[in-house]
């Protein structure tokens, strides 16, 4: 299973908690050949994404083979505040996953 792929930022503003997260993963489309061996690169991407505030589930990113290598993600939580709790995961095609959590400033 994968570690640290996840770099989240979460701060909180105005009852609003805006989120930047970077997500290391190579999203091979499945569509790519290898320039050494001449073979298809197998496809190997993100499908769900998952964002949790304080333990609820608030967003659901269902993503495919046209996301970009090494995704970035930013949204808005509203009625959030400093200290507030969140985690943010992900699980791929191939079923590898990862998640990190934080706590917002």
């Amino acid at each position: 299973m994968p570690s640290n792929t996840i770099k989240i930022r979460a701060k909180a503003a105005g009852g609003e908690i805006t989120v930047k997260s970077l997500i290391s993963h190579a999203m091979d489309t499945g569509l790519v050949k290898d320039k050494k061996t001449d073979k298809i690169i197998p496809a190997h991407y993100i499908q769900e994404v998952t964002c949790e505030h304080n333990g609820k589930v608030v967003m659901t990113a269902y993503w495919g083979r046209a996301v970009s290598k090494n995704p970035y993600l930013a949204f808005k939580i509203k009625n959030g505040k400093a200290g507030d709790s969140l985690k943010i995961s992900w699980v791929d095609n191939k079923g590898e996953k990862d998640s990190n959590q934080v706590v917002v400033s």
